[in-house]
């Protein structure tokens, strides 16, 4: 294990890890909440998500751009995007948003053009690859090719199986077990 995932994963136990009874966006039921929000927008945790998720799609060739559903990917997408700038690579960032502009250009992908291009769809805490598999729609009306789903916090309650179904190798950087909390 690298030094900056196990102090990724002492940031998201010491801070984003909540006990107590949680709906969650699938509308299931948890005894735990993991609001990566909590860290992936504090300033000492943001490079340490762009370094374990750089090292994460490392072996994921000809990638350009990253990114996913607003807003729990956009700042995992932009961490990769400095620490790769930091790195010497060049990813970009997009956001997918939940629903096309109803004014100016109507955009539900914001952010370089797309078209062609391989990308890594990006998740900060996966429960049901709902959110991915949102964004993946939207990519595909753009033309974007989608090389892979990345996530930070993989809850282990059916998103890889459901990525994988699709046809999407599913990358995850920590699991439950790291954080304590595996059944």
């Amino acid at each position: 294990m690298t030094d900056a995932r196990q102090k990724l994963i002492d940031y998201i136990s010491a801070d984003a890890v909540f006990h107590g009874d949680f709906i969650l966006t699938s509308g299931k039921k948890a005894t735990y909440y993991v609001d990566l929000r909590r860290v992936s927008l504090d300033h000492r945790v943001a490079p340490l998500i762009g370094q374990v998720m750089l090292d994460l799609i490392a072996d994921v060739a000809g990638v350009r751009a990253v990114g996913g559903m607003t807003m729990g990917a956009d700042p995992v997408a932009s961490a990769i995007m400095h620490q790769g700038a930091a790195r010497g690579l060049s990813y970009d960032a997009f956001v997918v948003r939940k629903e096309p502009k109803d004014h100016g250009r109507g955009k539900q992908v914001e952010g370089p053009d797309l078209a062609g291009q391989r990308v890594i769809v990006l998740e900060d805490t996966s429960t049901t690859g709902g959110s991915p598999l949102a964004a993946i729609e939207a990519l595909l009306r753009v033309g974007a090719e989608i090389a892979a789903v990345a996530v930070v916090v993989d809850r282990d309650t059916g998103a890889r199986e459901r990525i994988e179904a699709a046809g999407y190798p599913y990358l995850a950087a920590i699991g439950l077990a790291d954080l304590g909390l595996a059944p």
